[in-house]
């Protein structure tokens, strides 16, 4: 019979025998977290997945919260930290599909302090992180696509992002600026920062969404949070996601442990029970494993749900494509060995052939995670969509992402 934990599921839910999948096999996902969650690695987690528009597994495992050792629960509620990015993204393409905001635009437009931005000189003081931070004005014009694809030039700060002075001049994430920031204050800053690249040639990881974010709310004339409410959550009736766990809610609050079971720091995930003076783009939602579902299958199906046409077929067709091209460096095997072989579409990365990554899938799949340790996948050629949620922000959320793609690929028949 097929696991299901959730009390309302999302999709309608089906025997695994019938859409291709052992259930004998698929019984060992299970078996794997928990035997995680015995060895002390994962405190719990959820994992739904459906394909072919239906429901064929949906598990939890482990604990909410490991100090108390309470039970993890299906309605869990977890800090999605960069899956927010895609959520942006298609925000960004509802407004581009009514003709106010388009990929071309330069950033500038939208946002005016982005005029004139410069550059880091490329010199061995430079890349070493001595200085001085030498710059020169841009030469290419940011766009709005920029912005979508992580080819700003835009780089993150913090401990192993990068060595450079370029690296050292930046913030740690975007959750920083919903922490310390306005929307205004979070332009004024983010302008006055030297690119690490020139815009529009290389993928590296940074704080494009956070513009993207920015330039949504100035297209939409709301707060990113509202805007996506509108546009994606409530169409969807992702009901409980959003920038804030209310009071009634935060039992519900899926915890880390308070070490990393590999190095033993300190670990902890951040909540917000009231509105953070800004929504960046690039992190702040939480979110379930089912209603992450729906967005998921949204995406599956073009843009539909249920009988209604979220996002355009051909506007989904184009986020899910590779944007990177030959005239673009691709960092992303750096950044995720796994990754290997993959290119990056409007906020998601996309697989572009079948072997080199460290992950299984069909050219096509499209993905992203979260630094807190969730992740999700869609592969149309599988007809699948898979959500795993879980509170494991140290670099033992990479291994979850191997053993997940792992057991569900070993699980299908056909």
């Amino acid at each position: 019979m097929a696991t299901i934990a959730f009390v309302d599921p999302p999709l309608p839910t089906a025997e695994p025998g019938s859409l291709g999948f052992s259930a004998p096999r698929l019984a060992r996902l299970g078996a794997a977290l928990n035997r995680e969650v015995e060895a002390g690695r994962l405190p719990g987690a959820v994992i739904a997945i459906a394909r072919h528009g239906r429901l064929v597994h949906a598990e939890a495992v482990g604990q909410l919260d490991p100090a108390t050792g309470s039970a993890m629960r299906p309605d869990a509620i977890f800090a999605i930290a960069s899956m927010t990015k895609p959520v942006t993204g298609a925000t960004a393409l509802s407004l581009m599909q009514e003709g106010r905001l388009l990929p071309s635009d330069p950033v500038a437009d939208w946002l005016p302090a982005f005029a004139g931005m410069r550059v880091g000189v490329e010199s061995q003081a430079m890349l070493s992180g001595t200085g001085p931070l030498e710059t020169r004005p841009a030469a290419t014009v940011m766009t709005v696509q920029d912005a979508m694809r992580h080819t700003t030039g835009f780089v993150y700060g913090g401990p192993g992002r990068g060595s450079t002075a370029v690296h050292a001049a930046y913030p740690g994430g975007s959750g920083w600026l919903q922490e310390k920031t306005t929307s205004e204050q979070a332009e004024a800053l983010l302008a006055g920062l030297p690119l690490r690249h020139e815009p529009g040639t290389v993928w590296e990881y940074g704080f494009s969404t956070d513009v993207l974010g920015l330039v949504v709310e100035r297209a939409a004339g709301a707060r990113l949070g509202d805007a996506m409410r509108e546009r994606i959550l409530a169409p969807l009736g992702m009901t409980e996601t959003g920038q804030v766990v209310t009071e009634a809610r935060l039992a519900r609050m899926a915890k880390p442990f308070a070490q990393d079971p590999l190095g033993g720091g300190a670990q902890s995930v951040p909540v917000f029970t009231t509105q953070a003076a800004m929504d960046p783009g690039g992190t702040g939602l939480t979110s379930t494993a089912s209603d992450y579902l729906r967005f998921a299958q949204m995406l599956l199906d073009r843009g539909r749900w249920g009988k209604e046409q979220v996002l355009a077929p051909r506007i989904v067709d184009w986020m899910v494509s590779d944007h990177l091209g030959d005239g673009i460096r691709n960092t992303l095997g750096s950044f995720d060995a796994s990754l290997a072989g993959y290119g990056f579409g409007l906020t998601v990365a996309v697989r572009t052939r079948p072997g080199v990554a460290g992950l299984l899938g069909n050219p096509g799949l499209f993905t992203w995670s979260g630094v807190y340790g969730t992740n999700f996948w869609v592969d149309p050629a599988a007809g699948l969509a898979v959500v795993f949620m879980a509170q494991a922000p140290g670099e033992l959320r990479k291994r979850y992402r191997r053993l997940i793609n792992m057991l569900v690929y070993q699980a299908l028949e056909e």
